[in-house]
């Protein structure tokens, strides 16, 4: 009996033990540890344990539970980082080690499952999401992350609106609402609405920065502005929803009253207008967001067929009324320049038909945005683009030199040839540039054929001899120029840098002012109505705190002692001019001071005290070049720095500042992080993976657009050797193409060398090309 009760008690114990081992293999769960979901992809694992291991290293963090939690990070990056193991621990709850023991368990759940469901018990009674995976797996390609949004999302939003929900687990409101949402997205995705879904749990910190407190939410973004769903989930409400999104003035609606006003207003818009004819009373959203993606170059209309009074468009243009028929109108409104019709418009058909007639036969350039996108920079010899242009007066009507300039170019066949026209009063420093310095040119047109070489404005040309007055003698010179040229470019044998083209239809800062208040009103009105205090909360402590500075100061004047003011007399007029005279020499003195010699640039240091003024407040449209420096490196990185960037310190537009790493190496790397593989992860075994170096690296900040442009040096061997070489030298601001022998002695080379290719990331930089990291403010520097 002793016996048997021994034998009991050991498999009582094994049965302990094993219970024990489960338990603990199934408490790790590395993306618990790492706080990513399943469906992270790699670089959001890589980043997550980046800021892990940063955060919990032995050298940095002295908690005593610091080097266990290294430890489980670094187990948990293992993991998932290798496909193959990562796959594994999804289907078996571990990485290799255990998958037979895994599927014996596996086929006992089977089991246990089968005779769960014989008596009828099935999760989806309880509504409960016990089988999160498959709820997820509906909206894991919309999954949104902070950089994805801030990047990509938001600039895309000034070109199609954005539906995003915002879910978490355990969320039975989420449940319900899937099937609508389901529906609605793909009905929605179809016709060029931007999707997104916000996982609150895993994206607790974007899911903060879009305001939503509370989950399931469903909100829009447009234009970088971000509205809220208030109805209840259903189809026609995300519909309607969606297109209360979109600007009211999209699309025209144009009957036999107006159609002719409306085609006419090429001229003064400068741009394309596009019709279309359908049997629906109201406006297709398809066309809604095709005129909100376009709106910048082409205008818009609609024209209902089943309505009294469109007899005579659908009579003059040949309208088919029992298929929608899209029309697009140049130069001339009584004929369209291209027709599509089909019964089941697509948006990619739409989308083609659109981009294929963006632009006027012969547009106005009215910008200097519009100038690179009609005459782009030559790329290389078989990439050659020519524009003719026409340098011509304004005019109410169409003269005879532009109509016969229109012909000419309504028969070009040539992709390589584009025709553009400028109002040269309008123009004026850009068109005496390409005209002669002949009394001849005064009061009347003039055809240049120009081709561009850089995006600063060089420019090689060649403009005809005489004034264009359309003969056919004028066409004729100007064909057999254009054949000469097809076989020898070198042709355009004058040479000149063009000025910048002024802006002809920005609007005006009063009207600027009045769109931006009156949108400002109206998301204070909506979040008023809608009770959504916790956004309203900065709002109103700026009203009360501005009354109460109001009220306290009248107060304050209100019991003041006026008799101060009448004791107080003003200084002696002896006492005035000693002042004066001390202050005259020092204002010589400034005016006479020397100005810097070429090859010097004024570099000023990045601390705490200049950088609000530097970065935070800087005025639009300006930038701030930073580079990335330390006090070993410090001479020899600003001498380079400065030869650099000389050629570009014409612009008033461009600052430039040093930053000590060995100060601000924690403002540097938390700035980093918006860059993806800005700071590559090293390997954790590696205990001095704290002291990355990050000399030679340069920033452009554009505080206002809180956005930046990184440059990173080719780091060799040699470079790291030089660095450690270096001695600290103290540089002044002002700085020369040479003051004296480098303190890096043979060391200094390969640190220069790190700079070697600044000044093609400046002129990219100047150009817009280079990549942009937008992060949602600047952080303090301390």
């Amino acid at each position: 009996m002793e016996v048997r009760k021994l034998s009991i008690s050991w498999q009582f114990l094994i049965v302990l033990v094993l219970i024990l081992q489960i338990l603990s293999a199934l408490d790790f769960d590395p993306y618990r540890v790492l706080g990513v979901s399943r469906t992270a992809s790699q670089a959001d694992i890589k980043k997550a344990y980046k800021k892990l291991a940063r955060e919990w290293h032995p050298d940095k963090n002295k908690d005593p539970g610091a080097e266990d939690k290294f430890i489980q990070i670094s187990k948990a990056y293992e993991i998932l980082s290798n496909e193959e193991k990562r796959s594994n621990y999804d289907q078996y709850g571990d990485a290799g080690e255990n998958q037979g023991y895994q599927k014996q368990q596996q086929q006992r759940e089977y089991r246990f499952r089968h005779f769960h469901e014989n008596f009828y018990f099935d999760e989806s009674f309880f509504h409960f999401p016990f089988n999160s995976e498959r709820r997820d797996s509906i909206d894991e390609k919309y999954l949104l992350h902070f950089s994805h949004y801030v990047n990509e999302v938001v600039p895309d939003s000034f070109k199609k609106p954005y539906l995003i929900k915002i879910t978490s687990d355990w969320c039975f409101s989420c449940i319900h609402i899937e099937p609508v949402w389901k529906e609605v997205v793909q009905e929605l995705e179809e016709v060029g609405v931007g999707i997104g879904v916000v996982h609150a749990g895993y994206e607790r910190r974007l899911a903060h920065h879009l305001g939503a407190h509370s989950t399931p939410s469903i909100l829009g973004i447009i234009n970088g502005k971000i509205s809220f769903f208030h109805n209840a989930v259903v189809r026609e409400n995300l519909r309607q929803f969606v297109e209360s999104l979109l600007p009211g003035n999209l699309v025209e609606k144009v009957t036999n009253k107006n159609y002719v006003r409306f085609l006419s207003g090429w001229q003064q818009e400068n741009k394309p207008h596009v019709l279309l004819f359908d049997q629906t009373p109201v406006v297709p959203l398809l066309y809604k967001l095709t005129a909100f993606a376009y709106k910048d170059y082409l205008s818009f209309g609609y024209v209902y067929v089943g309505l009294r009074g469109t007899e005579e468009m659908t009579r003059r243009y040949n309208i088919n009324i029992y298929a929608p028929t899209l029309l697009v109108f140049k130069e001339h409104i009584n004929k369209p320049a291209d027709v599509i019709q089909a019964r089941g418009m697509k948006k990619q058909i739409i989308d083609d038909f659109i981009t294929h007639n963006k632009y006027l036969l012969a547009a106005r350039l009215t910008s200097q945005r519009l100038f690179h996108e009609l005459c782009p920079v030559k790329r290389s010899h078989r990439q050659r683009k020519y524009c003719v242009v026409l340098l011509t007066a304004e005019t109410t009507k169409l003269s005879k030199p532009f109509e016969a300039f229109l012909s000419f170019a309504l028969a070009n066949t040539q992709d390589t040839v584009r025709f553009v026209h400028v109002y040269s009063n309008r123009q004026q420093e850009f068109a005496d540039t390409l005209l002669p310095d002949s009394e001849a040119f005064q009061g009347k047109s003039a055809v240049s054929i120009l081709e561009r070489r850089n995006t600063a404005g060089r420019v090689v040309y060649k403009t005809l001899e005489d004034p264009w007055t359309g003969s056919e003698s004028d066409k004729f010179v100007l064909l057999g120029y254009l054949d000469q040229l097809r076989k020898d470019p070198a042709l355009l044998s004058s040479e000149a840098v063009l000025p910048d083209l002024t802006d002809e239809l920005a609007p005006v800062f009063l009207l600027r002012w009045f769109y931006s208040a009156s949108d400002y009103i109206s998301d204070c009105w909506d979040s008023i109505f809608h009770n959504n205090w916790r956004e309203m909360m900065p709002l109103l402590s700026l009203i009360f705190s501005a009354l109460f500075i109001l009220f306290g100061t009248v107060i304050v004047q209100a019991f003041s002692d006026s008799n101060d003011e009448r004791e107080s007399s003003p200084p002696d007029k002896e006492e005035a001019q000693e002042k004066t005279g001390k202050t005259e020499p020092s204002f010589t003195k400034e005016n006479s001071s020397k100005i810097p010699k070429k090859g010097f640039v004024e570099v000023t240091e990045l601390t705490d005290v200049t950088y609000t003024s530097n970065l935070v407040r800087l005025r639009p449209g300006h930038m701030n070049v930073v580079l990335i420096l330390s006090n070993s490196t410090k001479t020899s990185l600003l001498q380079k720095f400065a030869l650099e960037v000389y050629t570009f310190t014409g612009s008033s537009c461009l600052h430039f500042s040093f930053l000590s790493l060995d100060k601000h190496r924690e403002w540097l790397e938390y700035l980093l992080e918006f860059a993806q593989d800005a700071a590559p992860i090293p390997n954790q075994y590696d205990k001095h993976f704290m002291e990355r170096d990050y000399t030679g690296y340069v920033l452009a900040l554009n505080g206002h657009k809180k956005y930046f442009c990184l440059f990173k040096p080719q780091k060799t061997v040699e470079e790291e050797e030089a660095i450690g070489s270096c001695s600290d030298v103290d540089s002044s601001l002002y700085l020369g193409e040479s003051r004296g022998k480098p303190s890096c002695g043979l060391g200094s080379r390969p640190i220069k060398g790190k700079l070697s290719k600044l000044s093609l990331w400046m002129e990219r930089l100047l150009e817009g090309s280079l990549q942009r990291f937008y992060i949602p403010s600047w952080p303090e520097l301390d």
